[in-house]
């Protein structure tokens, strides 16, 4: 984890006092390579992994976007616990709070905690695509042997040995072919036009 924490690219956004630059020091101590933006930027540059940021002053919501896009760890930094700044907590989806007056003490189990937190949310959310694209595929050969079976008078199964036969002679993903077919399918019927994949003899 320390390793982890060392190679962090990490943002600090917070007013340039000393709070702001005692943090900035026991990051960089850490090893992390560290910058400090105040005011707060118009956007993330995209290569951080790391964001500490300060809730209580400007208006920063015009960062959820950029968070979304990029996936930082999210390090909240907040004075008091107002209904404004619990939600911006959640609006920000900070994996770990830091109360003001910032002290180097619970700084670096904060950081540990976001960055386990990050992780945990990127492996879950690589997750969710992979099985999202693989029902989509599965949907897609679906649609594929609806449409061999339509146009070849075959039974479902035989109409998907028939893709999954194509599939290896072509060394090609049995979804990469159902793609194929069911966009000459559609391509077809826009002319009025019909196609048949029915084994050669």
């Amino acid at each position: 984890m320390l390793d982890d924490l060392r190679r962090a690219r990490a943002l600090v956004v917070h007013p340039r006092d000393e709070e702001g630059s005692a943090l900035v020091d026991q990051l960089r101590r850490l090893g992390c390579e560290v910058s400090i933006a105040w005011p707060p930027p118009a956007t993330l540059p995209p290569e951080i992994d790391t964001l500490f940021v300060q809730l209580d002053d400007l208006d920063v919501t015009h960062l959820v976007g950029a968070i979304e896009e990029i996936r930082p760890a999210v390090i909240a930094i907040v004075t008091y616990e107002s209904p404004t700044s619990l939600n911006a907590l959640v609006d920000f989806n900070a994996h770990a709070v830091l109360n003001k007056p910032l002290r180097p003490r619970g700084v670096l189990s904060q950081f540990a905690l976001a960055w386990y937190r990050r992780g945990y949310e990127n492996r879950l959310a690589n997750k969710i695509e992979k099985l999202e694209e693989t029902m989509k595929g599965r949907r897609t050969v679906e649609k594929a042997v609806r449409v061999i079976t339509e146009l070849n008078g075959l039974d479902e199964e035989a109409a998907y040995r028939l893709l999954r036969d194509r599939a290896t002679g072509a060394r090609m993903t049995l979804t990469t072919v159902a793609e194929s077919v069911v966009s000459a399918h559609e391509a077809m019927s826009g002319l009025g036009l019909s196609i048949s994949l029915a084994k050669r003899p």
